[in-house]
């Protein structure tokens, strides 16, 4: 497949993660808090999606393996918003069989193999190792997150969701440059800047919470 192609599909996807952080900065910046509509996680799915089949067509498994956890979390976010349920029934099935079908592609492929993937001399071992550990702490980002709207039985966008967004994004920036990986790095980019503002909504909030508190004592 020409690069170009492949390329085309990565940006599509990011421009999809792109546009569920504008729509929750946009959401927030409206409510004067940070909240966690549910676009924001359908966009996710598909964003998701699309993500690791580029990453497949690059052989790159430092893609793939920083999106399949977060895929799950984005439909248990969807369930916890109730959404879940009102997707087709074959659009669901498909949805939850594509990470099976992956695997079986990655693992019975010949170009597009765990085996070549890993193999991959386009990547350094300690180029592998610093996105690798870009990847693991972006995703941690979502089990964060997971457990704690499972602690709330609701989905939320906690602090640290986004502190760890931050970081692992500016990390992941890096491995992009290193990479030559203009997908990664403009959607990055472009992220790191929404999760730096919802950390300066939360803390605004936080900081006039306190305020309020504070003078509701004194009255």
């Amino acid at each position: 497949m020409p690069d170009y192609y492949i390329y085309s599909l990565g940006f599509v996807a990011q421009a999809l993660f792109s546009a569920r952080l504008l729509i929750q900065w946009w959401g927030s910046e409206k409510a004067g808090k940070v909240i966690s509509p549910t676009i924001f996680w359908q966009l996710s799915v598909f964003a998701s999606f699309l993500l690791i089949v580029y990453g497949m067509l690059r052989n790159d498994f430092v893609i793939i393996g920083g999106q399949v956890i977060g895929y799950f979390i984005y439909i248990r976010n969807l369930r916890f918003k109730q959404a879940w349920s009102y997707i087709p029934l074959w659009f669901r099935i498909l949805t939850l069989s594509f990470p099976v079908i992956a695997f079986a592609w990655l693992w019975w492929g010949d170009i597009h193999s765990f085996q070549y993937i890993v193999e991959n001399n386009d990547i350094p071992t300690g180029l592998f190792v610093w996105g690798s550990a870009a990847q693991i702490i972006f995703v941690l980002r979502f089990v964060y997150q997971w457990i704690i709207s499972e602690r709330m039985n609701k989905s939320v966008l906690p602090l640290g969701f986004w502190i760890i967004s931050a970081s692992g994004s500016a990390m992941i920036i890096t491995y992009a440059i290193f990479r030559s990986d203009p997908v990664l790095f403009l959607g990055h980019i472009f992220g790191l800047a929404i999760y730096l503002r919802n950390i300066f909504l939360i803390a605004k909030s936080v900081k006039e919470f306190k305020i309020t508190n504070q003078i509701s004592k004194n009255s």
